[in-house]
Formats: C-alpha cells, structure tokens, sequence
C-alpha cells in the first residue's frame, strides 16, 4: 500500500470536484494509490470585495496554493489552467493536462431567452471583461454588471433575480452538475472563449521524477497540445484579466496539425481582431507564439494600452 499523496487546491466546491476527478484517473492507474486532499484559501478566495480585473497581479488563485507544493507541505496541486499565470516559480512546473471539457461559454438565466433577444437594460452578470465586451457586442442595449464568487453563489443570484441572466463557463456548470441551467451554448468560435477555459492542469515540483511520471501517465495529450499553444500566445502577448483575449486551440491528431483561433478587443468594444494560425501539433507552442506576434503587428499592443488607460481611471475612480 502507497503512502497517501498530498494534493493541494482551493476548498470550492468546483475545486473540489476537478481534484477528485484527478485523483481517479490516479485511481485507475493504481488501486492502492490514496490521495490526501488539503484544501488552501487563496488570495483570490479572501479578498472577496475586489473585482478580478481591478487587481493587478498574476496567480490570485494559485500563488497560495503552489506554495504548499514549493514547501513540500503538499506533493502536488490541482488547477484550473485558466487560472494559472504562464510563468511559474522556477522549481515548479505544469506536470499533467487533463481531457478538457467543454470550452463554451453559456448563457443561463431564469426566462428561456437568448442573449441577443433580451430586453434593453436587462442585467447581465459576469467576472471576465472578455466576456463582457462580447456580450455587449452580441446585444449592445443590456446592462453588463460585474461579480464575483464562486459559480453556485452566481447562479442562486441569477434565480433569485439580482441578475437577468449570466454569462460563464460551460465546464463549470457540468462539473458541478448544473448543466441543466443553461439556456444558450455560445460557439466557441463566434464567442471566444478564455485560454486554457475548461482544461485542469497538475502543478508538481520540476525535481520531484517519481512524481511527475505518475502524472505524466493520466495527461491527455491533445488537450496539452491545445494549451501549449494558447498559454504561449498569452505569454508572448503580456496577456491577464486586464487585457482580454480569448483564444481557443483545436488539435488534430489524424493530420497532426493544430488550428489556433484568437480574438482581441479594443477597449471600448467597437474594434476587434480575430485571426487564426495554424501548423504542426508538434509545434503548438510556437504557433501561439507566431499568432502573438501576428496579433502585435495588427494593432493588439494598443489594444492592451487601452485597457490598461481604461481600468486605471476606473480603479481611480473607486
């Protein structure tokens, strides 16, 4: 019988949930295996007030919670990727990506109506200014208005009227079994999705073999694929909560070729650029890297200033 593996993550629910679908792909590989599951409030989880992009720093909800994994408080950690910042602490490091869910934003709320056909100044909640500038682009007469906690809090405010409707994750609502609140699945290519949006990644330490061969051995390889090429086009792009670009990756093992698809918007939602790329799925990061550099060339380094002007006067404003 194994000694049991420490796992951290954040104590959500949703957290919760993807740890435990970790730890039975671990299951399945060996039976005797036993995870330990310790639950760490990040800075994101305490600091319940600020809004998500009027914060700026990388890794609010995952800075804590690799810590124990650096301090050997914990032998591994369990992430949403999108919530991971693309430069890790240098001892760290991405050991495992699992099959990804759906990377579809949604729309639910409580009258079975689209978002295009809601009515003038209906109140739409969502915590992504990505999301935000593509609703009002889809119907630029409703009232987008920011929230915060975690995805059950959001909808029992959506049900009990604080909010028309909602915008989020698909992922998330079919992890936590409330898919049956959905009234709109948004295409990914028409409403573009974060990058790394429903996949869950396994953070170890990089001098810790033993543990990221274990890991290696319940990655799903065109997922790692598809976020190897979306967090490298972030990367190269300088890109967090206070500049949003949606991008999604779709990897084709038969012709091993990879397409990327990339949106960035001005500010102010008027002006956008979408673009895609595609190459080698065994060069996926590079092709995100490109795409990067193919986004700055066409006007995305404004877009970012623009952005970060905008959300500057705002937090002045507060």
């Amino acid at each position: 019988m194994n000694d049991a593996y420490r796992v951290a993550t954040r104590g959500s629910k949703l957290a919760l949930i993807q740890t435990i679908i970790m730890t039975r792909k671990l299951c399945k590989i060996d039976s005797s295996l036993k995870c330990q599951i310790i639950k760490i409030k990040s800075f994101g989880d305490i600091n319940k007030n600020k809004l998500l992009f009027s914060v700026d720093e990388k890794g609010i909800f995952e800075r804590e919670v690799d810590r124990a994994v650096l301090e050997e408080r914990a032998d591994f950690a369990v992430h949403s990727i999108k919530d991971l910042p693309t430069e890790l602490d240098s001892e760290l490091v991405i050991a495992s990506v699992l099959k990804r869910e759906k990377p579809n934003d949604v729309l639910i709320g409580k009258s079975n109506i689209n978002l295009e056909q809601l009515k003038p100044n209906s109140r739409i909640g969502t915590s992504s200014l990505r999301r935000a500038v593509q609703i009002k682009r889809k119907n630029p007469n409703v009232k987008v208005i920011p929230i915060r906690g975690n995805v059950e809090t959001r909808v029992r405010k959506c049900i009990n009227g604080t909010f028309e409707a909602l915008v989020l994750a698909e992922a998330g609502l079919r992890r936590l079994g409330l898919s049956t609140q959905i009234v709109q699945r948004f295409s990914y290519l028409d409403f573009i999705p974060a990058p790394g949006q429903g996949a869950i990644g396994i953070v170890c330490r990089k001098d810790n073999k033993k543990i990221r061969t274990m890991l290696q051995m319940i990655e799903d390889k065109p997922t790692k694929y598809a976020i190897d090429a979306e967090r490298s086009l972030i990367f190269q792009l300088n890109a967090g909560c206070r500049f949003p670009v949606g991008a999604i990756a779709v990897p084709n093992l038969r012709t091993k070729k990879i397409i990327l698809h990339a949106s960035v918007f001005s500010a102010d939602g008027s002006q956008s650029i979408r673009i895609k790329k595609s190459g080698a799925i065994s060069n996926s990061s590079k092709v995100g890297m490109e795409m990067a550099n193919d986004l700055l060339a066409m006007g995305a380094g404004d877009f970012a200033i623009e952005w970060r002007n905008a959300l500057d006067k705002w937090n002045n404003q507060k």
